[in-house]
């Protein structure tokens, strides 16, 4: 069964993840068969192995993780990729793969551009 996370870095200030929320809420009703979990590098909950757990308890095998950062800092070229591969070998009935950042994608950019343009 294939599965999704969406990983984001987390803070301290709990209102922070509420967009999170809304997009895991969004997608399962969107993609009803395909189970979604929360991740996030630092300071919220779940991790991404407690999310990884959580979804190959429901049978998944096949999980795709989607890092929610605009860009390709630090975080996401040391941390994650150390997190991913922790995650693999605790993990291994579960092929584990991930996307780039969502910012890097065009049209996640021409959203945030027509956002802009609808409040002028």
């Amino acid at each position: 069964m294939k599965a999704i996370i969406l990983f984001g870095h987390g803070a301290r200030d709990s209102r922070w993840r509420e967009p999170f929320d809304r997009l895991a809420a969004l997608w399962q009703e969107q993609h009803t068969h395909t189970p979604i979990e929360l991740a996030f590098l630092e300071m919220m909950q779940p991790s991404l192995e407690e999310a990884v757990r959580a979804l190959s308890a429901k049978g998944a095998n096949d999980v795709i993780v989607v890092p929610v950062f605009f860009g390709q800092g630090g975080h996401l070229r040391n941390d994650f990729p150390a997190l991913l591969e922790e995650c693999r070998d605790k993990f291994p009935g579960v092929q584990l793969r991930s996307t780039s950042a969502v910012g890097d994608d065009l049209a996640v950019l021409q959203a945030i551009i027509d956002f802009g343009a609808r409040a002028l």
